[in-house]
């Protein structure tokens, strides 16, 4: 069996985010903005519960150990 090359992601895409894209009127230069701003604000955020789901008998809670 042959294997396929990877291809390159953009090609399949078609874009990518550019900080031009807030500006831009098109839906998709809209819809990349949108979610570039949605991943990165979940990115910064992070994850404010922490859960451990290794015991399936019991969901055991990590507590927050913040500064």
């Amino acid at each position: 069996m042959n294997k396929k090359q990877p291809q390159d992601s953009t090609k399949l895409a078609g874009r990518l985010y550019d900080v031009t894209d807030y500006q831009k009127p098109d839906s998709l230069s809209q819809g990349l903005a949108t979610t570039h701003e949605q991943a990165s604000d979940a990115y910064m955020e992070g994850e404010i519960k922490q859960e451990s789901n290794h015991d399936h008998d019991k969901n055991t809670v990590i507590p927050y150990k913040g500064n």
